[in-house]
């Protein structure tokens, strides 16, 4: 069974509450509506910062696995990485 990117999983209670946010923001009466815009909008701010700086990390870590993996196979070559 395919399981979901661990990113995705990692994000799912952020995605979560700019939805009810956003949901409070269409019920709520106009004085607070902009109240409420205002932090939707700087909670996708926080969520786009957040995916960005997973995904940024997701790639350095395989960058690095590749580079470990390299390295094993050289030492059992007996060669230095």
């Amino acid at each position: 069974m395919n399981s979901p990117h661990p990113l995705a999983r990692a994000t799912q209670p952020l995605v979560a509450f700019v939805r009810r946010r956003i949901e409070w923001a269409r019920t709520e009466g106009r004085s607070v509506g902009a109240s409420a815009v205002e932090w939707v909008i700087i909670s996708a701010i926080v969520a786009a910062l957040v995916a960005g700086i997973g995904v940024a990390i997701s790639k350095a870590l395989d960058t690095k696995k590749d580079s470990v993996t390299s390295c094993i196979d050289k030492a059992s070559k007996d060669t230095s990485c």
